[in-house]
């Protein structure tokens, strides 16, 4: 059967013009040469040589197959320069998704130091919820992914990368801004803006009201989004109260749009994870976002 050193022969031939000549440019004896180019014809049932006095011509098939040849071998160069600059992380894309907390606030703090040790590297950031994250890469549209819940799907490990705390907070009009703390109870009786079922900040808060004795069907929603942005700025508005990621509201807290009410009998933190797919081998540039990540402690 046809195989890469055969077509790197023939053309070494067919670019030479010479049996002898092929040998030298491939590093083979003139006799292997022949039954290289032999095996060819034979397998096409085509001449693809003439040998004649003034060397070896290529036929009109000839001429095809060293089109084809050509382009072939180039390929496989390709894929083997590709190959090992993957291999040294030298030029690598890597695709990560993110939960929107993680992707807007933990990943632009990891990427920095593992762009500069491998600067080759390209990053794709694919964000939305937590649910539709690990489906991306259950699917395998993403090689990795950090999120804020780990919901259980078979094939997947998951391990803790850091811890967020989930507050609740009001706008500057609301009366609840002065106080220190409210009671749980008055949080059943008070508009909500929530994120959306497959939010891993959803989730920890159905968690955690849950176990506190809160039932979700007894509270207000008033509005639920699909990202933490659009509910941070329902609640500047004035459409509800929230409860939402302490990371992702610093500047608004420090520029009075919003205001951070402690709920008594309630504290809420939950872990961010990264998730990859079970016993499948990574890609160096991978495992070296993995090794940036831990070693990043901002977050």
């Amino acid at each position: 059967m046809m195989n890469i050193k055969q077509l790197e022969v023939f053309l070494a031939v067919a670019e030479t013009g010479s049996f002898s000549k092929g040998a030298v440019a491939t590093f083979i004896t003139q006799s292997t040469v022949s039954q290289h180019i032999s095996s060819l014809e034979r397998e096409f049932d085509l001449q693809l040589l003439d040998r004649t006095g003034k060397g070896a011509l290529l036929t009109e098939a000839g001429k095809l197959l060293a089109l084809h040849a050509r382009q072939i071998v180039a390929a496989m160069r390709a894929a083997e320069l590709a190959l090992k600059r993957f291999k040294g992380v030298e030029e690598a894309v890597l695709t990560v998704g993110g939960s929107n907390i993680p992707a807007a606030y933990m990943l632009p703090v990891i990427l920095p130091g593992l762009l500069r040790r491998f600067p080759g590297v390209t990053v794709t950031v694919c964000q939305g919820d937590s649910r539709g994250i690990l489906d991306r890469l259950v699917r395998e549209k993403v090689e990795l992914c950090v999120v804020g819940s780990s919901f259980p799907l078979d094939g997947v490990d998951y391990e803790p990368v850091g811890r967020d705390e989930i507050r609740l907070v009001v706008n500057s009009s609301h009366p609840w801004r002065s106080c220190q703390s409210v009671p749980l109870s008055a949080v059943e009786n008070e508009p909500l803006v929530f994120r959306e079922s497959g939010s891993g900040t959803g989730q920890a808060i159905f968690d955690a009201l849950a176990q506190a004795g809160i039932n979700r069907n007894s509270l207000l929603i008033r509005a639920v989004f699909g990202s933490n942005e659009a509910v941070k700025q329902a609640v500047i508005k004035g459409l509800g109260v929230s409860f939402v990621s302490a990371c992702s509201v610093e500047r608004e807290l420090a520029q009075g749009e919003l205001f951070a009410v402690d709920v008594q009998g309630l504290k809420i933190v939950r872990s961010f994870y990264l998730a990859i797919k079970s016993g499948r081998t990574l890609s160096p540039a991978a495992r070296a976002f993995i090794s940036a990540m831990r070693e990043t402690e901002e977050y």
